[in-house]
């Protein structure tokens, strides 16, 4: 069991920032107190980052069929904070081309999403993460859930996916809930619109992105939360370089910190996320 520990990342997760002007909680990683040193990449020749047409909002195609998302631009970005805007490239490639491209020095970065695990630590230096995926409670605008949510939320009827690790953290975490398991998104978002369950618990950014759509018709709202919780969801969104390049991950650490620091990193989440998900 990973309640204990899960708990205490839930109660972390409730400190996270605020944008007080957009009313949009958005992550911050970094203290602007413990600044990183400016890294030194004039043997660098090239940083091409590697990454996929196929994970909206992240990396994709546009109408036109140019490379967009927020990796993209979040690349672009990381390329601006370290002065060396002219000597970077994107790559997009199929998902299962990403890593023999990287071991044949294709490229030097993968941006796409790559999962963090003790088996690719061994092969990869990663970045600090710099997006986490929290899950979030969904429920009607005049439901009776609030915090606290572990008691407001008794004996409530909580629709999950069958099987996912958000079934496994509400179990865990929330005991006194009545899971209701769906095997489909549509379905289970489909009930909670109807009134047939009291709530929704599942990955935040998409469940943001039905309450923003046209298909909830503003019915719903997030309650609680977010919940982080890495033992569930895994370390997040970090950036991938071969494992004997710690230099280079150094130095994007360094860029992702003057990302946050000088609010490109809030004009981002904004603008792929503007209805948000923490």
């Amino acid at each position: 069991m990973r309640w204990l520990s899960g708990i205490l990342l839930v109660l972390l997760a409730l400190a996270l920032p605020a944008n007080v002007e957009a009313d949009i909680a958005i992550p911050h990683i970094w203290e602007a107190k413990k600044r990183l040193a400016k890294p030194d990449l004039s043997s660098l020749p090239r940083l091409r980052f590697l990454t996929t047409t196929d994970f909206f909002p992240f990396n994709f195609l546009d109408d036109e069929g140019r490379l967009t998302g927020f990796n993209v631009d979040l690349s672009r970005a990381i390329c601006e904070a370290l002065a060396i805007a002219e000597r970077c490239q994107i790559q997009a490639l199929p998902w299962n081309e990403l890593e023999t491209a990287l071991a044949n020095r294709q490229g030097e970065a993968i941006i796409a999403g790559l999962a963090i695990t003790s088996e690719r630590r061994m092969v990869y230096a990663f970045s600090r993460p710099y997006l986490q995926f929290p899950a979030r409670f969904l429920a009607a605008r005049d439901s009776p859930i609030e915090e606290p949510v572990h008691i407001t939320v008794e004996e409530r009827r909580v629709g999950v996916l069958d099987g996912s690790a958000h079934e496994e953290m509400l179990r865990d975490l929330f005991p006194s809930a009545q899971p209701v398991t769906y095997s489909r998104a549509s379905w289970l978002l489909s009930d909670l619109k109807a009134g047939k369950i009291d709530a929704v618990f599942g990955d935040g950014m998409r469940l943001g992105f039905w309450l923003a759509g046209e298909e909830a018709a503003g019915c719903c709202r997030f309650i609680g939360g977010p919940y982080l919780a890495p033992e569930y969801f895994g370390q997040g969104l970090a950036i991938a370089v071969d494992e004997e390049r710690s230099d280079l991950a150094d130095a994007l650490d360094y860029a992702l910190q003057e990302i946050e620091l000088s609010g490109t990193f809030d004009e981002l989440y904004l603008r792929y996320f503007p209805a948000g998900f923490y």
